[in-house]
């Protein structure tokens, strides 16, 4: 079948792109932010045209600067999301975020969760999911992503600690690292099943399982690339203020990946071992 790809020069989208060849779709139509202006309805319907599923990885990822420019946020992450829902329909399947929750649970939060967004990055994520299931699509939010094509959280802690001898990391926010190459293969099974009629539309949650906090996900980068982890000094989320908040808790449940035939991913302390001679480079 025909797969669009769009925001396939991201980080997420350059996995998704390279599971698919893995994957032996060989009819990919990659959308990267200079082919496709997902921002303009006319052009999103002429992409959408003919595609049998639609793999959305476009987004506006800046939290803290969606405080200030959240109109330009919503347009990328809401607006946009649904002119794609109304020209794909149930071929559509958008990923999102745990932002779209408030993060006070303390147990894995179901996948019909009601939106309650504490940030404007969030709500702008809200706008694009309520679009996609309203058009019958799939939506899979995902967490504390991480992977070989972008700046994140691993990457960073590897080059701090070339420059820093101990690093304080917050150890009040918990969550599941994922890395994005799992999801991108993760998404590409969703959507085989999605066209197969083995995956009912809706919400999905594509993150890790297992939990930890991010001063646990650095002491594990540390271990992994054999430095001492003792190098890492716990501290709280009061020390480091954003402009955006942060949701204190990011777990999510994975119940809805049942009957699929889509396994949810694994455990994050194994999937970071296997991803990290691609971090490392």
């Amino acid at each position: 079948m025909r797969w669009l790809v769009t925001g396939a020069g991201g980080m997420l989208g350059r996995d998704l792109l390279t599971a698919l060849a893995e994957a032996g779709e060989a009819d990919v139509v990659a959308a990267t932010r200079a082919d496709l202006d997902v921002t303009d309805p006319a052009a999103v319907r002429d992409a959408v045209d003919g595609a049998d599923l639609v793999l959305n990885a476009a987004a506006w990822t800046n939290v803290d600067g969606a405080e200030t420019e959240e109109e330009v946020a919503t347009a990328v992450n809401g607006l946009a999301v649904r002119t794609l829902a109304e020209a794909a329909g149930k071929r559509l399947l958008s990923v999102s975020t745990d932002y779209v929750f408030e993060g006070s649970a303390t147990a894995p939060i179901p996948e019909d969760t009601a939106h309650a967004p504490i940030n404007a990055y969030g709500r702008s994520k809200a706008v694009g999911e309520r679009a996609v299931l309203a058009a019958g699509g799939y939506v899979v939010r995902t967490a504390w992503l991480y992977g070989e094509h972008g700046p994140n959280f691993v990457r960073t802690m590897l080059r701090l600690a070339a420059d820093r001898d101990t690093l304080e990391v917050v150890d009040d926010q918990r969550g599941s690292p994922t890395w994005s190459f799992a999801l991108a293969r993760q998404l590409v099974a969703l959507g085989r099943a999605a066209v197969a009629g083995n995956a009912p539309p809706g919400a999905y949650h594509g993150t890790a399982s297992g939990e930890t906090t991010w001063f646990g996900l650095a002491r594990a980068v540390f271990e992994e690339a054999g430095l001492d982890p003792a190098r890492i000094r716990p501290t709280t989320s009061d020390k480091y203020v954003r402009p955006a908040r942060r949701p204190a808790y990011s777990v999510l449940g994975h119940d809805r990946w049942a009957g699929t035939g889509v396994d949810p991913l694994p455990d994050w302390r194994p999937m970071l071992t296997e991803a990290m001679p691609y971090l490392s480079k």
